[in-house]
């Protein structure tokens, strides 16, 4: 078995496949300073010291890494006595940062496959919650994730030491977890959503055996962390390949564990309007991470749960509610149940809550509510998000191309477009409840008319 695994030309130490340096793209000049400063010392102090993880699968396949992690037989305590700049976190998995200007190089101890009761290992319901137990390298090798990440850069010969086949999931462009995947998706449920994010990011297959447990073992993530998917759900969706990652999700049947009203408006999604809003803010969001724009969870986050928040006030118009109310009491209820799931922190569920509120703002096109508009400091966030809703509708599409025109206008040009307009403009845009025109009541009037919903709100 291990010797179909072994390269020509390849070495074998003990479990390990041997690449030397002559046989692997690795190259030092390709590892950050920090990096090497860090390899270097363990190894002159007398410790076993690698390159390990996404780093070495990388750089194998011809990227360049943004984070190195270190891999060592030092115990965190004995890390810090080496670097004045290193300072020890984590209680689930102890570790040492060492810190150099903006760069922090992570550097772990060998995890070990037993706990002889010296360690710190502690498991509820078969989930690791903590792991200190130390171990050989080769220990550390089987309890990694997928066979593509635990492939070691040994500094002290320069070559690549692969134990589990890692290097031939490479070369067949294929996600494979180390060891059974049921117990290890037990063990962290998150290990499901990482399959999603790597073959979204590598553009990899998933073994059919690693996606195999997601069906029956997908429920467990609704018992993870919220924080911790929360993080995760940034890894899949701002990193670059946010489309991708959404499409492994659909693919394999969890977006409905992490996203539970997103699936189901996309299931009762008839004409594909809320599939197609989603992908383009994804496609945007990707495009905008590739050209080092900023980019924020909210936008993107406003956009998997508008369809949702739609779906739930639209059933309370249909029940007779005022579209105002159904609007905001739909609003609260879809973010206050997704951040049980996913802990969305407020400052950035305050944002789509203002994203949501101004889109049917936008059509309330009268001098006071546009200048009142432009001056919203979540304008452009709103804006763009009525953009990317318009390829949709002919009716948004001339909505958006009025406000871009007026972005640019004087006062003056916009009092005289706002006078060429048509004297009633529909307060309500596609996609969002429509609101229902108040009835007159008998009696004095004030103005010579009864105020209408649009006018209320100034």
């Amino acid at each position: 078995m291990n010797e179909e695994r072994i390269a020509h030309g390849a070495a074998v130490d003990g479990a390990f496949q041997v690449i030397p340096r002559a046989e692997h793209g690795v190259s030092r000049k390709r590892i950050s300073t920090g990096a090497l400063r860090v390899l270097y010392r363990l190894h002159e102090s007398g410790f076993r010291a690698c390159l390990v993880g996404g780093a070495v699968r990388d750089l194998l396949l011809g990227g360049h890494p943004k984070d190195f992690d270190v891999a060592t037989d030092a115990t965190p305590e004995q890390v810090r006595a080496l670097f004045r700049n290193c300072r020890l976190i984590g209680r689930r998995f102890r570790l040492a940062h060492v810190v150099f200007g903006r760069e922090i190089v992570e550097v772990a101890t060998f995890r070990g496959s037993g706990d002889d009761g010296n360690g710190d290992r502690h498991l509820v319901d078969g989930r690791i919650v903590r792991d200190n137990v130390y171990g050989t390298i080769e220990e550390d090798a089987l309890r990694r994730d997928f066979t593509i990440n635990a492939l070691y850069y040994d500094i002290a010969d320069f070559s690549v030491r692969d134990a589990v086949g890692g290097m031939a999931d490479l070369q067949r462009r294929v996600l494979r977890l180390i060891g059974d995947p049921a117990q290890r998706y037990r063990e962290d449920p998150v290990r499901m959503l990482r399959a999603a994010r790597f073959a979204a990011k590598l553009g990899f297959e998933i073994a059919p055996e690693t996606a195999a447990p997601f069906a029956d073992l997908g429920p467990l993530l609704a018992e993870a962390a919220p924080a911790r998917l929360f993080d995760e759900s940034l890894k899949l969706f701002m990193a670059g390949h946010g489309l991708a990652s959404f499409r492994e999700l659909e693919r394999h049947g969890l977006l409905g564990h992490v996203f539970p009203e997103t699936a189901k408006a996309l299931a009762h999604d008839a004409d594909g309007a809320f599939r197609r809003l989603v992908e383009r803010t994804f496609a945007s969001t990707d495009a905008r991470v590739r050209e080092d724009k900023p980019v924020t969870p909210a936008f993107l986050f406003a956009a998997l749960l508008w369809g949702p928040a739609c779906r739930r006030a639209q059933a309370a118009i249909d029940d007779g509610a005022d579209a105002a109310t159904a609007w905001q009491n739909a609003a609260a209820r879809v973010l206050r149940e997704q951040v049980q799931r996913v802990a969305v922190p407020r400052r950035f569920t305050l944002v789509i809550e203002e994203i949501w509120a101004m889109q049917p703002r936008f059509a309330q096109r009268t001098k006071k509510r546009v200048l009142r508009l432009l001056g919203h400091p979540r304008f452009r966030a709103a804006y763009d998000f009525l953009m990317l809703r318009a390829d949709d509708s002919p009716e948004l599409a001339e909505l958006g191309a009025w406000w871009t025109q007026a972005q640019e206008a004087t006062e003056v040009e916009l009092s005289e477009t706002l006078q060429a307009l048509p004297p009633t403009v529909d307060a309500a845009v596609d996609g969002a409840p429509r609101k229902r025109p108040r009835r007159r009541r008998r009696g004095r009037r004030r103005g010579g008319a009864a105020a209408t919903v649009a006018d209320a709100a100034d």
